[in-house]
């Protein structure tokens, strides 16, 4: 059976840098998966994120990935090859580090089967965990987007029938983290 992983990546602390962080805490909460998928708080580990790459079978990234040809918002979905021939604008660090990362793990031969899942962000240079108008837009797509794409990887996943945690509610969790209180990832 293949061993899977979501690692939701981004930096919260910058408005819409943080979507791929909140997605997979989302997801997390309001969703079931069978067969299992470790969900990864990736948060700017970058190169950290190597062993995952080399101890999964299969792993998808979700993130911010900048493009200033399309409109904030939208969402793609590229293996890793494509992700890396494309013309990649690096806005933050954490873009450029995953790239990179991303480069050095294909020239190794050991790497997972790794699919990015971006979405264009519209504002990251604002210091505050939340998310702009067009990024809540497309919220339901980008998290459809990914669960499609867990699909693809033989992974049912089934949205849990109470009344979840909302995008607010995470968002909340991420403006004010308590390890007393049981609030983060």
């Amino acid at each position: 059976m293949n061993r899977i992983a979501l690692i939701g990546s981004g930096n919260a602390f910058f408005k819409d840098e943080g979507i791929g962080l909140y997605a997979a805490k989302y997801l997390k909460e309001n969703y079931t998966f069978e067969p299992g998928v470790d969900i990864v708080d990736g948060g700017t580990l970058g190169f950290g994120l190597m062993p995952l790459l080399q101890e999964y079978d299969e792993v998808l990234i979700v993130n911010t990935a900048s493009d200033e040809d399309v409109p904030a918002g939208t969402v793609t979905v590229r293996d890793c090859d494509t992700f890396l021939e494309g013309s990649l604008i690096k806005k933050t660090a954490n873009e450029v580090e995953i790239a990179e990362m991303l480069q050095i793990c294909s020239l190794t031969g050991n790497m997972a089967e790794t699919s990015v899942i971006s979405i264009v962000p519209d504002d990251i240079i604002s210091v505050e965990v939340g998310l702009s108008a067009p990024l809540r837009a497309a919220w339901e797509r980008y998290i459809e987007t990914i669960t499609a794409r867990l699909a693809h990887a033989g992974v049912v996943c089934t949205k849990r029938s109470d009344d979840g945690v909302t995008l607010e509610t995470i968002l909340e969790t991420f403006a004010a983290p308590s390890v007393a209180l049981g609030r983060g990832f």
